[in-house]
């Protein structure tokens, strides 16, 4: 399947069952401490360094970027999906969200102090996972952080039912971490830390912090 087609089907489906998901999803971060840290400690991380912009890419209800927000950061979210960003517009009033895909990002080069990727990778084949990391590496300026959070596994499955019970079509990937790693480093990050971890948010999460390197690097 050509990019187009996944895209679509990702578009539909998060169209169809934005507002189930945003139920489901809302109140997640309180049942996941781990997660949270990890939040803290990106923010504390973009602060260091003289702060700026951030991007939550693939927000969808925007709950990861509003708690960007009341941690202090300048954060705003990107969706694929339509319904998704104005379910997020909705439910945090007068923050930034707009839509655009991971694949095409509408943003400056070197643009942003930091990129979040929050188990929003799940649904990008393999084969177009390097070409994503390049656009993240685009706009995120020199020494800029990235996060990813995905599912860890070895095992790509269709899903055509979810949150609700709503049609869905959309393929979902787990990886290993050390093959995220090895791509970020194709693409020119470096991979800073990297985890797994077990909670609400996945059976198997994988968590990596990366930082855009610098031409000399």
């Amino acid at each position: 399947m050509g990019t187009e087609g996944w895209l679509a089907d990702t578009r539909t489906s998060y169209d169809t069952v934005a507002t189930s998901y945003a139920d489901q999803v809302r109140d997640l971060l309180d049942e996941t401490p781990y997660e949270r840290s990890v939040l803290a400690l990106f923010a504390e991380l973009v602060q260091a360094t003289d702060g700026g912009l951030v991007a939550d890419v693939g927000c969808g209800p925007g709950r990861i970027t509003a708690h960007l927000r009341s941690l202090g950061l300048d954060a705003f979210g990107i969706d694929l999906a339509p319904a998704m960003v104005e379910t997020a517009r909705r439910e945090h009033p007068g923050l930034r969200f707009e839509v655009g895909s991971m694949t095409d990002l509408d943003l400056a080069d070197a643009s942003m102090a930091g990129l979040v990727a929050w188990y929003s990778l799940i649904h990008v084949p393999d084969d177009e996972v390097g070409p994503v990391f390049r656009h993240f590496r685009r706009v995120v300026r020199p020494g800029g952080l990235l996060l990813l959070g995905f599912h860890v596994g070895d095992e790509s499955r269709l899903k055509t039912r979810g949150y609700g019970g709503h049609a869905m079509k959309v393929h979902v990937h787990r990886r290993q971490p050390a093959q995220v790693s090895a791509w970020l480093d194709d693409a020119g990050f470096t991979v800073e830390a990297q985890m797994t971890l077990r909670s609400a948010e996945s059976p198997l999460g994988g968590i990596v912090f990366a930082r855009r390197r610098t031409d000399s690097q």
